[in-house]
């Protein structure tokens, strides 16, 4: 009913930076918040960065002050700008978005996931 596509994953050297993109579509009446979570082999899935229709942001304290999340509620499209990239990020980066769909339904969704990939 409603669909999350990814993109923007690649591999970067460290200190570099990666923008990626989370489109919505499909039976969307309101968008809540939209999100983007991570998972390293081995490691639990964490939230990474999270952002509500209004505005509001919060961020893992691993990626504060060098990733920024941003929103287009025009396009029910979400950003995730990586800065200062470490071999730490390395991940596979799912975005997530919940509300309510046309017939007041709440939904919540996952993207498929974008690999990144930061390594000399």
């Amino acid at each position: 009913q409603v669909q999350l596509v990814e993109s923007g994953g690649g591999l970067v050297q460290p200190g570099g930076s990666l923008r990626l993109s989370c489109a919505a579509s499909g039976s969307i009446f309101s968008i809540n918040a939209m999100g983007w979570h991570r998972q390293a082999p081995g490691k639990q899935r964490e939230l990474v960065a999270h952002i509500t229709s209004g505005g509001s942001t919060n961020y893992a304290d691993s990626v504060k002050g060098r990733f920024t999340v941003s929103r287009d509620n025009a396009n029910n499209t979400v950003y995730l700008q990586m800065n200062g990239l470490k071999p730490e990020d390395t991940a596979v980066y799912y975005c997530n978005a919940n509300g309510c769909s046309r017939w007041f339904r709440d939904f919540n969704s996952w993207g498929q996931g974008t690999q990144v990939t930061v390594s000399s």
